[in-house]
């Protein structure tokens, strides 16, 4: 039997997927409306795979799966929502989430989604995938044209070196980027090695040569 916790504030929306589910009998649900609930259940009951509401009061999807993940690093957890999840993106996987599906997804589309997070495998919505893909820039030297080096820089840095570009400050970065500093830092640090530079300014000059970030951005 495949135990799930399902944490939504709305008792229909709630009720309703846990009738879907078990539909499939071998999976079985319980439903909490809140947070707190959950992590007082969490200190008593294992479940298998647990599916959290991304919007909810006192505590949100992700700062509950957070708390999760604390309390049990081998946590199988889904956000399950109904909003556009793309401005939460970062936070979501920081937070340790296995994956997202949409509160519209079907029956067979939600049953899928638990048993991919079951195998260990990330659910990620299509949309969403596509925004990861990697941006490759080959670097040509020399009048042969031949390619001495490859960088691949994928665009969520090349979003940060355009900020930094215009001169905003780590924080700034995290905010508008909607990271935490520490993300941020690790992704500078993770584009230098990729440009072979040392510092900021470095790294803007080599980004321009490179095409990867508007002249007009420059400060």
């Amino acid at each position: 039997m495949i135990r799930i916790l399902l944490v939504d504030d709305h008792p229909s929306v709630g009720e309703g997927t846990k009738n879907m589910i078990e539909q499939d009998t071998e999976m079985q649900v319980t439903v909490l409306m809140s947070g707190m609930e959950a992590l007082d259940l969490a200190a008593e009951e294992n479940y298998d795979v647990m599916l959290f509401d991304l919007n909810m009061p006192v505590i949100s999807g992700i700062e509950l799966t957070k708390r999760m993940i604390k309390i049990n690093p081998e946590s199988r957890i889904l956000i399950y929502t109904g909003y556009e999840i793309s401005p939460n993106f970062n936070m979501l996987i920081e937070s340790g989430v296995s994956g997202v599906v949409s509160k519209t997804a079907s029956r067979e589309q939600l049953l899928n989604a638990i048993r991919c997070v079951m195998r260990d495998e990330a659910v990620i919505p299509v949309s969403l995938l596509r925004q990861l893909r990697r941006r490759e820039v080959r670097l040509n030297q020399g009048t042969n044209e031949k390619v001495m080096e490859e960088v691949s820089i994928n665009e969520r840095e090349q979003e940060i070196l355009q900020e930094v570009a215009s001169g905003s400050s780590n924080r700034d970065i995290a905010s508008k980027l909607l990271m935490s500093q520490r993300t941020v830092e690790y992704n500078l640090t993770r584009i230098f090695e990729k440009l072979g530079v040392r510092s900021r300014s470095e790294a803007i000059v080599e980004a321009r040569r490179l095409g990867l970030i508007r002249s007009s951005e420059f400060v």
